[in-house]
């Protein structure tokens, strides 16, 4: 355990389940590529889909719990930002959505 300590530079068990969490907040921004770039693909032109947003609000979410976890004030103000233009462009599809019903 003191190696896998060392390598992720963290000191006891809450710090470690911290660089998990904000491991799987990494992930969930890669999905977030893989999904838009897979969209893309199919349709043969750039496509932003609608999960592309899920998981960006998520990942962004996560990262910005690590971030205050870890007080670094410029990836907190980072990651503030991205909620807020994810929640705001899943508010606008939304909003939009109900216009068209």
């Amino acid at each position: 355990m003191d190696k896998l300590f060392a390598v992720l530079h963290v000191q006891n068990w809450t710090e470690f389940w911290w660089v998990a969490f904000g491991l799987f907040g990494q992930l969930m921004f890669t999905g977030r590529f893989l999904v838009q770039w897979i969209a893309s693909e199919r349709a043969r032109k750039s496509v932003v889909p609608l999960a592309f947003w899920y998981f960006s609000l998520a990942g962004g979410f996560i990262l910005l719990a690590y971030a205050i976890y870890r007080t670094d004030p410029v990836f907190v103000l980072g990651q503030s930002l991205g909620v807020f233009i994810y929640s705001r462009n899943l508010w606008l599809i939304h909003r939009e959505g109900q216009t068209d019903a």
